[in-house]
């Protein structure tokens, strides 16, 4: 933003300094850890027709909505932000009220990794951390993991990006920005294994190690949910089909009240054990029944070829 585009937003805030009203803007937050994969989500959002402004102060955040809707020529606006513009915290909250002050939609984009993971990016690419000031790389995530906890909580949508390559990242943005004026709710349905960790962006876990494990069936033990064989099997346990109409009926109940807090995406967890029979199978079977119930999926499958 320009010096003189500063000064035209200042112009226009009223004699109080309070904003005027600002109609037609939605506005998308995207900040999170460092190496999480921001620039990725930036080029997405881009692609879908945002207009994107990349490292900007969060002080700044509520002047550049107001000018750059003045010409009503955006009406759809991503502010990438990080940890390095002082008070942090206390500014993006600031300008978040703000916006909300004005009746603009705002969603916070939250991503993150795991330090392993993070470390591995950092190292691949030899750039120090933001945050390093010339001491491990660990210890500049520790502080960013501080800084951001409060607005990671706080986040519409968070993403970890620590098993997805730049394409599932993009999917990801794409299924919870692109066009919804046919669709009620988006998902990601994630199937994973427990022995591996629970997904931190889940919205909802759900839990399928009640049912018969494929693993102990010599004839399905190499196979995967992927599979006619073990689908079947999975599907022909007792309260297996029970479980998904339940789980759907949850979802379709869950979504009046997450579209009525600006909540259009979701992620729906499928956990067992290892995450390549009864979860794959489950995840890939709950898709179809929130398809058929007007919910956009994106099926992933986050341990499968782990074991």
């Amino acid at each position: 933003m320009t010096g003189s585009d500063d000064r035209d937003a200042r112009q226009s805030a009223a004699p109080d300094g309070t904003m005027p009203q600002v109609g037609g803007m939605e506005v998308a937050l995207v900040t999170g850890m460092s190496g999480a994969g921001r620039s990725t989500a930036a080029r997405a959002l881009e692609d879908l027709g945002w207009f994107v402004i990349d490292n900007l102060l969060p002080s700044l955040i509520p002047d550049s909505v107001a000018t750059l809707s003045a010409g009503g020529q955006i009406d759809r606006l991503a502010v990438v932000v990080d940890v390095r513009g002082g008070r942090f915290f206390d500014d993006v909250s600031q300008a978040l009220n703000r916006l909300r002050q004005l009746d603009i939609p705002v969603r916070v984009v939250f991503l993150e990794a795991s330090d392993e993971a993070l470390v591995r990016r950092f190292e691949s690419s030899r750039r120090p951390h933001p945050l390093q000031h010339g001491e491990r790389l660990i210890d500049g995530l520790r502080r960013e993991r501080d800084a951001l906890g409060s607005l990671r909580g706080d986040a519409d949508l968070v993403i970890d990006t620590t098993t997805l390559n730049v394409h599932d990242l993009r999917r990801k943005i794409d299924a919870a920005f692109g066009d919804t004026d046919d669709i009620a709710l988006r998902a990601t349905v994630m199937s994973f294994g427990f022995k591996y960790g629970l997904p931190v962006d889940a919205d909802m876990v759900l839990d399928v190690r009640f049912l018969p494990n494929p693993h102990w069936v010599a004839e399905l033990r190499e196979h995967t949910g992927l599979q006619a064989e073990v689908n079947d099997y999975v599907l022909d346990q007792p309260d297996a089909r029970s479980f998904l109409d339940m789980a759907s009926r949850l979802v379709d109940m869950m979504a009046a009240g997450y579209l009525r807090e600006g909540k259009r995406y979701v992620t729906i967890a499928v956990g067992c054990t290892g995450g390549k029979h009864r979860s794959v199978a489950m995840a890939e079977n709950l898709s179809t029944r929130l398809v058929k119930h007007g919910v956009e999926t994106l099926v992933m499958h986050r341990d499968l070829g782990r074991e």
